[in-house]
């Protein structure tokens, strides 16, 4: 079974966004170490249920929040998305040191990420 592990949030204004989710939800929020300009999201601590997630510039008006799937594989998994109807949206690409990724829409339209864990991914 394949579990939720993440959320995205695209936004124009991330500074002005993290002021609202930090006194809105008391979430922690700090800019990642990677090469992109993203920032991770803590919701809680470890021990409650949830997840984390992140925020990142928004690329496109129509870009849409995701969840992101932790999966076995990613290839196998678009794969089965587009035999039942899914559209790949971004291919697999590396997240250096977590993992491989990819964006697919289900056949209503709502984007879904996929992650394969692989601290060796570059």
């Amino acid at each position: 079974m394949a579990r939720v592990i993440h959320f995205e949030i695209p936004l124009n204004d991330i500074e002005r966004s993290i002021t609202f989710y930090e006194k809105v939800f008391g979430w922690k929020i700090q800019k990642w170490g990677g090469p992109a300009d993203y920032y991770l999201v803590s919701t809680g601590p470890k021990e409650l249920p949830g997840i984390d997630g992140g925020l990142l510039k928004k690329r496109d008006p129509r870009q849409p929040m995701v969840n992101t799937v932790q999966v076995d594989d990613v290839d196998a998994t678009v794969r089965i998305a587009e035999q039942n109807g899914g559209k790949l949206a971004l291919p697999k690409m590396a997240v250096p040191g977590v993992g491989w990724l990819a964006y697919f829409s289900d056949p209503e339209g709502n984007m879904h990420g996929v992650m394969q864990l692989d601290l060796a991914a570059k």
